[in-house]
């Protein structure tokens, strides 16, 4: 039975890792007395599953580089008695009791609790397909996964691989089987790799993949496996009928919440599938809790209830439980915006808030601006261009979303935005925004400032845009009161192409050719190589009279939206 008041708080704490494991350490910090139990049904009771990849990849070489804390750290700083290998089975929600298993002995017991707390994570999806459960075919959530990845390598001396999903762990292991000198193919079922980004974003990690001798396979999801000529490797069949040879295959096509324990218990669920909770974490049980991938959280930027396996987000929420056990009531969970980053072979690529996609889906109105700038001052050497998205609420410039990707500085500015999106900042803020300057990390002008400046340039008026998807270029190259104008030198076209049928007015000379220029009747649809020339140009065509829009990003936008689907 739980204990009288006045006794002892008994927590116990279903799950370590990152929510469970942070609950514990912060209960512990406020409450010296509480008597907390973390049950582990895995033999690591805090490790860093983000790396797992990497371990594999040899990039980190000793398993030891991914436990965050072991047992007897949580006993000698926190006084928190760990129980590894020990999966709690069921909860006995009347009398606040939880019956515990040893995964290695199945020797059973009972524990009572006051608050229970419930941090189970997520499974690794794997698909009821044929020959799923071949030898060589894995997945990547655990430690044990990856050691059995690294001993497969090495006694089978691997050559090629197959990775099934486009998503952070399906990338970042790509990367790893590359580094590590393995061939390998990426089969995704959608027609972009990271599917909560937009299309046109991920552009560059297409390209960067193909550049690094990666085998993409988008748009054909995987339909079973079978096991190679002679019992020798694997195959994989997709579902156009291709087949695609390896030595091994793994599956990271996602995960989906671990709610077995709660919906035995009588937890309610939410929509998605995720155990639902209140601002407070708390269960529909009072005495219960739920933090991590398990749960469902509220998207902070749209409002609705979603699914966000992140390690920030289930942190943050276990030191909220730990908060309201101990009193402090107040502590909430505000939601999550689904803040991301990823490496893959020098490229990053991050996003923070709503992707249009999901605005489409929503049917919220929004606008978008692209920018594609310098890292930091261009006359700085090592300047790397950065791509940006921002997306922002047409009726006060509020800020929905910013994706972007690049080889140095990425993250920087969409952790900026990130913050800004917390505290319901708007563009006119972006503009405003005042950050670190040196030639060496960023510009006086910062690419936050500069993204900011043209969509609050779009709010103003001041600044007619529109985008490559909304235009139909056929129907436009048809209309005789419509001119497509590149304003970029005739040599940048030679060198890095052109739409068809535009018109080239070169900004250096565009002065002088509006003075003879006549057609004021038509409207100009104009373009540079990356915005910003297309902008003055637009303001020159417009202040002579003409009608005049930009092209927002230019033509590498034109390369990223329009040209993967010619």
């Amino acid at each position: 039975m739980a204990t009288n008041a006045g006794s002892p708080k008994k927590v116990l704490i279903v799950g370590g890792v990152a929510g469970g494991a942070s609950c514990a350490a912060r209960l512990r910090r406020l409450d010296e007395k509480a008597e907390i139990t973390i049950f582990e049904r895995g033999p690591y009771v805090s490790f860093a599953n983000c790396g797992l990849p990497y371990y594999v990849g040899e990039v980190i070489k000793e398993q030891s580089a991914l436990l965050v804390a072991n047992v007897a750290k949580f006993n000698k700083w926190f006084n928190v008695n760990v129980k590894e290998s020990t999966e709690v089975v069921s909860i006995d929600r009347s009398a606040k009791t939880v019956v515990a298993r040893d995964v290695k002995t199945g020797a059973e017991s009972v524990h009572a609790y006051d608050y229970l707390v419930l941090s189970p994570g997520g499974n690794a999806v794997r698909p009821p397909l044929p020959g799923v459960d071949l030898p060589g075919i894995f997945v990547v959530k655990t430690i044990p996964d990856a050691n059995a990845i690294k001993t497969w390598i090495a006694e089978k001396d691997a050559k090629t691989a197959v990775v099934i999903g486009g998503g952070f762990i399906g990338l970042e292991m790509v990367e790893n089987l590359v580094h590590r000198g393995i061939k390998t193919s990426l089969v995704e079922m959608l027609p972009q790799v990271m599917p909560p980004y937009d299309q046109e974003v991920v552009e560059p990690v297409h390209e960067r993949l193909r550049a690094k001798g990666v085998e993409l396979h988008l748009g054909d999801g995987v339909a079973g496996f079978e096991a190679g000529a002679g019992g020798k490797g694997l195959v994989v069949k997709t579902a156009s009928g291709k087949a695609h040879a390896a030595d091994l295959v793994v599956l990271a096509i996602g995960v989906k919440p671990e709610t077995s324990l709660a919906k035995a218990a009588g937890l309610e669920l939410g929509g998605r599938g995720g155990i639902k909770t209140d601002a407070h974490m708390r269960t529909s049980d009072p005495a219960i809790f739920a933090v991590g991938d398990a749960v469902e959280v509220k998207d902070y930027v749209t409002g609705e209830m979603t699914l966000i396996p992140l390690a920030g987000p289930a942190n943050r929420q276990g030191r909220i439980v730990a908060d309201v056990i101990t009193g402090n009531e107040p502590s909430t969970f505000r939601g999550s915006q689904g803040t991301s980053v990823l490496g893959l072979f020098g490229l990053t690529l991050a996003a923070t808030g709503a992707s249009e996609k999901t605005l489409k889906r929503l049917k919220r109105d929004y606008k978008k601006v692209y920018l594609h700038i310098n890292n930091h001052a261009g006359y700085y050497p090592g300047a790397k261009q950065i791509d940006m998205k921002l997306l922002f609420d047409p009726k006060d410039g509020k800020i929905l979303g910013m994706q972007a990707s690049g080889e140095e500085g990425v993250e920087k500015r969409v952790d900026v935005v990130a913050f800004a999106i917390q505290k319901g900042a708007t563009v006119f803020d972006l503009e405003e925004a005042e950050l670190c300057y040196a030639p060496q990390f960023g510009s006086a002008k910062d690419p936050v400032n500069m993204i900011g400046m043209v969509a609050a340039n779009v709010m103003r008026g001041m600044h007619p845009l529109t985008n490559w998807d909304e235009l139909d270029l056929q129907q436009l190259a048809a209309d005789s009161n419509a001119v497509l104008v590149d304003v970029r030198e005739p040599a940048e076209l030679e060198k890095v192409g052109k739409v068809a049928g535009c018109v080239n007015m070169p900004l250096s000379s565009l002065r002088q050719a509006l003075t003879t220029l006549k057609d004021k009747d038509k409207k100009y649809y104009v373009y540079c190589q990356v915005g910003l020339r297309g902008y003055v140009a637009t303001r020159q065509f417009l202040q002579n009279g003409f009608d005049a829009i930009n092209v927002s990003g230019g033509y590498k936008s034109f390369q990223q939206i329009i040209t993967p689907k010619l």
